[in-house]
This record gives C-alpha cells, structure tokens and sequence, in this order.
C-alpha cells in the first residue's frame, strides 16, 4: 500500500488578458512565486495560462513550440523554487497545435498531457489528443485533466483508482453580457456557475484521488460564432479549488474575490473512489442550451481550424517559428498593475 503523504498545494486564479502571451507568462510568473513564498510544493496554473480563450482572431498568434517560453518558464520556476509547477497553454508541432498540459520539477519537464477534445470555439485554434493523461511523479502517478475533460465520463474513467493526484485547470466561460437579453440568460448563467462550482468535488470522489483546480477570473470580449458583427462580452468563472480525496473543498477562490492563489494542505492517500461512475457521456446534467452550442460550436471551430490552417494563417505555419524560445527568466519584464474597470478594455486586442 502507498504511503501517505501531505503536500502544500496552491491552486493559481489569472486575470490573464486574452491573447497576450508575453503579459501572461509574467503575469504567471509573478503568481507562481507569490504561491512558493507562501509555502506552497506544487503551484498549479490555469488552462491557457499564456492566452485566455475567446472566439478572436488573436488567438491565431498565441501558440508556442513545445519546449518554447511557456515550458521553460515552468522549467525555471520549479527549479528556482524546488518544487513541482503545472499548466496548459496551446502548443504546436508536426503540423498540429494541442492544448498542451506540461509539468515541471526541479530537473525538467515530469510529462504531459494533450486535452482530448476542444470545448466549443477552441476547436477554432487546436485539435485533441490522444495519450492517458497519466504523469509519473517523484510522490506516484498523477493524472491531468483540463476543463470539460473534468465534465465527461471517460476523464473520470481513465484515472480512476489510478492516481494519487489530478492536477489541472479551467478557462471555463459564461453567458454573454448583451443588455436585451441578460434576463433570459440569467437561469443558464447561474447553471452554468453551479456546474463549475461543484466540478472539482465531483471529479474528485469520482475518481478517490485528491485535485487543485487553477482557473482565469478575467473579463473578456471577443466574436459570437456565426454572428461575426455581434460582440460576446463575458467573463471567466474563477473557482480555483484545492478538494481532498472524499470531496472536501480545502481552499477556493470565487469570481468575485479575483486574481490570487488557492493554498491549502493536501493529503494524498491511496485512490479510494467514492462515488460510481455515471452511466452517460457527461457527468453532470448539461442543460439543454449548453449541450446545442456544443454540438454548432464545435462543428464550426472545426471548420475554421482547417480552413486557418489551410491559408497558413496560424502563427506556427510561418517559415522560422520553430525556432522561438522563451528569454531568460531575469530578462522577462514584471506585469503591468491591473487596469481599473473603466480602462480595462483599453490593453485588450480588438475584434476582427
């Protein structure tokens, strides 16, 4: 039987700002720190940790090559804090790009994971992948999982009762904040909230392994599929969460209390699934709407996927791009102080 083991983990909530990677890996990099100084043995950041996500043609210029900054920046913290440092950003090679879930320690890069499938207009900016999502650790084998891989069945299925730990994050959106309709979206809103909120304690008796769960709180604006003159204003939903095994919330940091960090004591003890598996693709009951923009969102990103990547329109088709790497971490200037609401719009790319 394994031995117990208790971890000081923190869970990293980003007010990221959508497209700007080299903002970001700052951004990133000061929070990282922040969760060290505190104490913290492993510091897990959010999906798209460089980039956001929103249907925005910025997001056509954010990827990095596999070993590039994003991944020496994890390398750098890890190594600087002897500890462990995780998170997905939108990598690319062999004429493919992936959301990319890397983990870093002291000696370099432990594994990673390709998110097996792209939630609605990310299928716009990669493709999913194929490996089991299985990491091993100098404390066992953990397994990662990003965003809607926490919602589906197969996730849980995958890793149950086969890791010590699941580490990963969201970059999970709302409804649109368009004025004449707020009303009428304001049940799917707060069903959407609940779902994310009770995610993580789900996942973790699901699969009887204990789970931090980073997660983005900013604002954002960016295109509606299919309505390319119309806006979709909205925000990410926060709930970065440190859950013990049986479902516990340890630590947890709401929308409203924005950017920080989520720091709690974990114990990782021997996968002990506490709740069956739900006989369904989905593991919680999506509501009606979320389930259509699934299926229009996903048919759609995928198509403009491929007919990016036919134009090489994607950052990673350009002659040289292979060979970008991230500077040195002294080098890497510190993030900007975060805008007051009436100039926050005001560093944002605009919509094309």
């Amino acid at each position: 039987m394994a031995e117990r083991l208790t971890i000081t983990a923190a869970a990293i909530q980003m007010d990221a700002r959508l497209g700007d990677v080299a903002g970001n890996l700052a951004r990133a990099e000061r929070l990282v720190r922040a969760a060290f100084d505190r104490g913290a043995d492993w510091v897990l950041l959010p999906e798209f940790f460089t980039s956001a996500i929103g249907f925005h043609t910025a997001l056509r210029q954010v990827a990095l090559p596999p070993d590039g900054a994003a991944t020496q920046l994890l390398c750098d913290l890890a190594r600087a804090h002897h500890g462990i440092v995780g998170g997905s950003f939108i990598a690319a090679e062999n004429g493919e790009a992936y959301n990319r879930f890397v983990l870093a320690g002291p000696e370099g890069v432990l594994g990673q994971h390709d998110k097996d499938q792209p939630t609605m207009w990310e299928n716009a900016y990669y493709v999913g992948g194929s490996d089991d999502g299985i990491i091993a650790t100098p404390l066992g084998t953990v397994g990662a999982a990003v965003c809607w891989e926490l919602v589906r069945t197969r996730t849980a299925k995958r890793l149950r009762g086969r890791v010590r730990l699941v580490v990963g994050g969201s970059c999970w959106w709302t409804t649109p904040e368009w004025p004449l309709v707020r009303a009428l979206l304001r049940g799917s809103d707060a069903t959407n909230r609940a779902i994310m909120r009770e995610t993580p304690a789900r996942f973790a008796r699901l699969t009887g392994a204990p789970l931090i769960h980073a997660s983005h709180c900013s604002r954002f604006v960016c295109a509606t599929p299919l309505l390319p003159l119309v806006s979709y204003p909205s925000h990410y939903l926060g709930e970065a969460q440190i859950v013990a095994a049986d479902g516990t919330v340890l630590a947890r940091r709401t929308y409203e209390e924005g950017e920080g960090v989520a720091l709690a004591r974990l114990a990782l003890v021997p996968a002990a699934p506490v709740e069956p598996l739900p006989d369904r693709f989905w593991i919680p009951e999506l509501p009606l709407l979320a389930r259509a923009l699934w299926r229009y969102q996903n048919a759609h990103g995928t198509r403009a996927y491929r007919r990016v990547r036919a134009a090489r329109g994607f950052n990673w088709q350009q002659q040289g791009w292979e060979r970008q790497r991230g500077a040195p971490l002294v080098e890497r200037p510190l993030p900007a102080a975060r805008p007051d609401a009436d100039t926050a719009s005001a560093d944002r790319p605009p919509i094309h």
